[in-house]
């Protein structure tokens, strides 16, 4: 005998909730979240180097900075897609303004940082200062 589906009201409940509270976040907060800008950050001997993905973004509308020497600042916007006649069921791709700043590990050259944007990628290489970089010490005996 097979038993009747039966519906689960506070999980349609939940559901209802969740895909609200979604929509008022989409609707009344257009600033894209710092933790929806992850940042890959690594090093080596001379260099450090920042890659963040930011597909749709004008690259002559972002703004990267470097401030105490150590504090890079990146700031942008995505602008909100414009279809005409569209009726969405989905929107879960953030848009907006960005900003995500991030303290370096050490001291970097601002005056000599090179920053390209391809393929949505935008990729950053930060000399490290020259106080900041491994020294070898002789040791005399």
């Amino acid at each position: 005998m097979l038993m009747p589906l039966r519906r689960d009201g506070f999980a349609e409940l939940w559901n209802e909730l969740t895909r609200m509270q979604e929509e008022f976040g989409r609707l009344f907060n257009s600033q894209v979240s710092a933790a929806s800008l992850p940042l890959n950050v690594w090093h080596d001997d001379h260099y450090l180097y920042v890659e963040t993905d930011l597909p749709d973004v004008d690259p002559s509308q972002l703004d990267v900075s470097i401030a105490e020497g150590n504090q890079l600042t990146v700031q942008g916007e995505r602008k909100a897609p414009d279809v005409a006649g569209a009726v969405w069921v989905r929107q879960e791709r953030p848009y907006g303004r960005f900003m995500r700043s991030v303290t370096l590990p050490v001291i970097v050259d601002a005056d000599k940082v090179e920053a390209s944007y391809e393929d949505g990628v935008l990729k950053l290489k930060l000399p490290k200062s020259e106080a900041a970089k491994p020294r070898k010490i002789a040791v005399r005996s």
